[in-house]
């Protein structure tokens, strides 16, 4: 049985995206799952004909995991087992609760129904003059009105990067009851594609293709300290919009770019935390890995996106045994720092001499002392 799970912030692009996808697909089944407050769980299933089953379930931890583990999940399960009989010719279209991470979805459907069904599609329902709005709302999810979950920290612009990151299609979802900005739809799209260049961007369902999703490289991506494209060399600007082939409804060049830099030695903790915070101005997302000379033996993520920044202590370099900083220019790999900041008007030359200027210099490296470590990173043990 094929699966197309449709992931979204809100319940109108879910909505309007599942309905467009189903009238592209006929005999389609939809799957609605919604997480109301005080742990009420709704699951509807509608075909063709209208809705079929309608189920309410309340759950005593009632968040966002537990509730595709334990009701969408079998809800999902108990279809397959009645599709022979039916005749179902059609996908089961997902449409997730609003922002229910994808990552725990598909893992959950994956676990239990492998062997029967395989998820062919994971597509963000997106209104695009939206994008950058979400990306700067410093309000969690829950204050934003998206959530009834009180515990979920993350930001709206956290939430839909997590799942731009995750999906292998971005469809483009303009409900009628909110008419798009142009200015802001075209905006959106463009920054779609520099935040986004592994995924399809669908201007209609028909445009969807099946078969894309792959679930280890959609992990991959999502994984803490990853960065999007580790093969563009070092100070390197992606290609506007207007050189890319393919897209959704643009027509200009596009005003986002996102550079990319490394630098090979570790960074002094206490230049890096003084330079931060203007790496980051003006930057809608920023993504990548350090090597801190304070904690050497550590690779760090950092991931920031809209007002919020973080690093976060992943462990230990893959393959680097724990040793001091080394005293010489050599880098044991495949430690070392690598960052992608995509923004608006971003100086790839400004960019890479601040994070260049936060190196340790031969004097310091010589010296081996170990350096006071004001970000509170944690040595792996």
């Amino acid at each position: 049985m094929e699966l197309i799970v449709v992931t979204s912030l809100d319940a109108l692009c879910r909505q309007q995206a599942c309905e467009d996808l189903a009238a592209a697909r006929p005999g389609s089944i939809v799957v609605l799952h919604d997480l109301l407050e005080n742990g009420t769980v709704v699951r509807r299933t509608f075909t063709g004909a209208g809705e079929i089953e309608r189920g309410e379930s309340f759950l005593e931890h009632g968040c966002l995991s537990c509730a595709v583990r334990l009701d969408l999940v079998p809800g999902i399960e108990r279809l397959i087992q009645d599709s022979p009989g039916k005749g179902t010719p059609g996908p089961i279209i997902i449409g997730l609760a609003p922002a229910t991470p994808a990552h725990a979805a598909i893992t959950a459907l994956n676990e239990k129904l492998a062997d029967r069904a395989t998820v062919s599609s994971v597509i963000l329902a997106l209104a695009p003059d939206a994008l950058e709005d979400h990306i700067w709302d410093a309000h969690t999810l829950y204050e934003s009105g998206f959530t009834p979950m009180v515990e979920d920290e993350r930001t709206p612009g956290e939430c839909l990067i997590g799942e731009l990151a995750f999906a292998d299609t971005v469809l483009v979802t303009e409900p009628e009851i909110v008419p798009p900005d142009p200015e802001g739809r075209e905006r959106g799209l463009h920054l779609v594609r520099q935040l986004a260049p592994h995924a399809d961007l669908a201007a209609s369902a028909g445009e969807v293709r099946p078969g894309r999703h792959h679930y280890l490289g959609s992990l991959a991506r999502t994984a803490p300290g990853t960065v999007p494209s580790d093969k563009v060399p070092s100070g390197t600007v992606h290609g506007t919009d207007a050189e890319r082939t393919g897209g959704a409804g643009t027509r200009n060049a596009s005003p986002f770019t996102t550079v990319v830099q490394r630098v090979e030695r570790p960074l002094h903790p206490g230049r890096f935390r003084q330079a931060l915070a203007t790496l980051a101005e003006g930057c809608c997302v920023v993504r990548g890995h350090l090597w801190i000379a304070s904690a050497p033996e550590c690779r760090i993520a950092i991931q920031g996106v809209g007002p919020r920044i973080w690093l976060e202590n992943t462990g230990a370099w893959d393959d680097v045994p724990a040793t001091r900083v080394p005293a010489g220019n050599g880098m044991p790999a495949p430690a070392g720092t690598v960052i992608t900041a995509t923004g608006e008007d971003l100086d790839a030359a400004e960019f890479g001499h601040l994070l260049t200027s936060c190196q340790l210099t031969d004097e310091e490296l010589a010296s081996g002392k170990n350096l006071h470590d004001p970000l509170g990173l944690e040595q792996a043990s």
